[in-house]
C-alpha cells in the first residue's frame, strides 16, 4: 500500500479519463490501470463516455445527448473541411468540442487528471485550459501520436508536425488545431508519458512538445491472467490479431504474401487470424490451412494464443502493439517490423524477431525462424513480466502523481 496521501489524509484520488472502458486498446490498458493504481492504494476512478463495465469505479461523463451531440458535431466540422472525404473522416480528431467534464464530482474531487485517449467528441482542447485554470494537476498518457501532431493520430512518413502541421493532407484545419494545443499547452502544467521509447522520440522532435515534460512509462499488463503451456494440435501455428484486421494500418497484405510465401517453404505451418474484417474474401489469397475466428473476448484470445507458436504483427507503425505484448505472455515468439515501440517489447534474436520494413520476404525467413528457434514459452512469458507487470507500471504513475502534487 502507498504512504502517500494529500493534505485532506485521505488516499490520493486520481480520475482517468479515457473515452472508453473496453472498446480499443487504450481503454483496455486505462481500465488495467485503475485496478493497478488501486491495488497500491490510490483512489483511481475512470470516467468515460461510452461505458461497458458494471464497475462501480467506473462512470459515464456529461449526458446521452450531450456526448452524442459532441460526436456529431466534431465529425461534421471535419467532412465540411477535408473535402467531404469519407475515408479519412476517422483518421483525425480536431477536439473542437466534448462533453462536460467539470461539472462531474470526479473531476471535482480528483487530486490528480489523468488524461488518456480523450477523443471523438469526448474532451475539448478548452476543457484541457480549463482543466488547467481550475488547478488540477494533469498527467495525459499519449497511445498515438496525436498530441504532438495538429490532427492525425500516427504521422507515417509525414514530418509536417516538425513545424506546424501546414499542408497537412488530411484537413486545413490541421495548422489551426496545432497552434490551440500550442497555447493550451503553454499555459498547462501538463507531464506528458508515452506508452513506448519510440512515441516519446517522435514526441520531443514535435515544434509542440519539444520542450514538454515527456516521459515513457508503458502500459499495464495482466500477466497473472495468461498461462504460457501449448495447447491444441502440434502443427507449427501463426496466430495474426487486431480489433480490425483489414485496416490499413495492420499491414494484412503483406502479412498474406508473407505467410504464403511460408507456406511454399513449409507446408506444415497453419495461421490463426482473429479479430473484425469488413472484407473477408481478403483471406482467400492465404495458400496455408487457416481459421479466422471473429471478433473474440480476451479470456478467448488467452487460450487462443496458446495454440500458437508465433504471434506476428504487421503494422505499419504502431505505438505498443498489445498483440505482440498478449501473444508473448502465452508464450508465442513474437514476429514485427520496427515500425513503433515493438523493440520496447522484446529483443531481436533473442525473444523475438524484427523483419525489415514491408518486406514480405523478410517477414516469412523471421516466422521460419521463430517456428526453428524453439524459444522455451516460459521465457517469453517471464520477459513480458519483467517489462509490463501492472504493479510496476501503477507504481511508475505514482511517482509522477507524487512529484506533481509536492510543486
Amino acid at each position: 500500500m502507498s504512504d502517500l496521501t494529500p493534505t485532506s489524509g485521505k488516499a490520493l484520488r486520481v480520475t482517468i479519463v479515457n473515452r472508453s472502458d473496453s472498446r480499443g486498446g487504450a481503454a483496455v490498458v486505462s481500465y488495467r490501470l485503475i485496478k493497478a493504481l488501486r491495488d497500491i492504494g490510490v483512489d483511481a476512478r475512470m470516467l468515460v463516455a461510452d461505458r461497458t463495465t458494471d464497475d462501480a469505479n467506473v462512470a459515464l461523463a456529461g449526458t446521452k445527448i450531450g456526448r452524442r451531440t459532441a460526436f456529431l458535431a466534431e465529425r461534421l466540422k471535419i467532412f465540411l473541411n477535408n473535402g467531404f472525404n469519407r475515408a479519412d473522416l476517422f483518421k483525425v480528431d480536431i477536439a473542437n468540442v466534448g462533453v462536460d467534464l467539470m461539472s462531474h464530482k470526479w473531476i471535482q474531487d480528483a487530486d490528480v487528471v489523468c488524461l488518456n485517449w480523450v477523443n471523438q467528441g469526448y474532451v475539448s482542447l478548452d476543457t484541457v485550459g480549463r482543466l488547467a485554470k481550475a488547478g488540477k494537476k494533469i498527467v495525459w498518457t499519449m497511445h498515438d501520436m496525436w498530441n504532438a501532431v495538429g490532427v492525425c493520430h500516427h504521422a507515417a512518413e509525414c514530418r509536417r508536425y516538425l513545424a506546424d502541421c501546414s499542408g497537412c493532407s488530411f484537413t486545413r484545419l490541421a495548422p489551426k488545431v496545432f497552434e490551440k494545443k500550442r497555447s493550451i499547452y503553454a499555459d498547462a502544467d501538463i507531464t506528458f508519458v508515452a506508452v513506448s521509447r519510440w512515441l516519446a522520440e517522435r514526441c520531443r522532435e514535435s515544434a509542440l512538445l519539444a520542450d514538454a515534460d515527456v516521459r515513457v512509462i508503458p502500459n499495464a499488463f495482466p500477466i497473472d491472467d495468461f498461462s504460457f503451456e501449448r495447447v491444441g494440435d502440434t502443427a507449427p501455428t501463426v496466430i495474426f490479431g487486431a480489433a480490425r484486421l483489414d485496416d490499413a494500418v495492420k499491414g494484412l497484405d503483406v502479412a498474406i504474401d508473407a505467410l504464403n510465401i511460408v507456406a511454399r517453404r513449409r507446408p506444415e505451418v497453419r495461421a490463426i487470424f482473429f479479430g473484425d474484417i469488413r472484407q473477408p474474401q481478403l483471406l482467400d489469397r492465404l495458400e496455408m490451412p487457416h481459421e479466422h475466428l471473429g471478433r473474440i473476448s480476451l479470456d478467448a484470445a488467452r487460450e487462443t494464443y496458446r495454440k500458437a507458436d508465433v504471434v506476428l504483427s504487421t503494422s505499419l507503425y504502431e505505438t505498443l502493439p498489445g498483440t505482440i505484448v498478449e501473444g508473448m505472455a502465452a508464450g508465442c515468439v513474437p514476429v514485427a517490423f520496427d515500425s513503433g515501440g515493438q523493440t520496447d517489447i522484446f529483443d531481436h534474436d533473442c525473444t523475438g524477431f524484427v523483419a525489415d520494413y514491408l518486406n514480405a520476404e523478410s517477414v516469412a525467413d523471421c516466422v521460419i525462424k521463430a517456428i526453428d528457434r524453439k524459444i522455451p514459452r516460459q521465457t517469453l512469458h517471464d520477459e513480458v513480466a519483467r517489462r509490463f507487470s501492472a504493479q510496476s507500471v501503477a507504481q511508475k504513475y505514482l511517482a509522477i502523481f507524487t512529484e506533481k502534487m509536492t510543486k
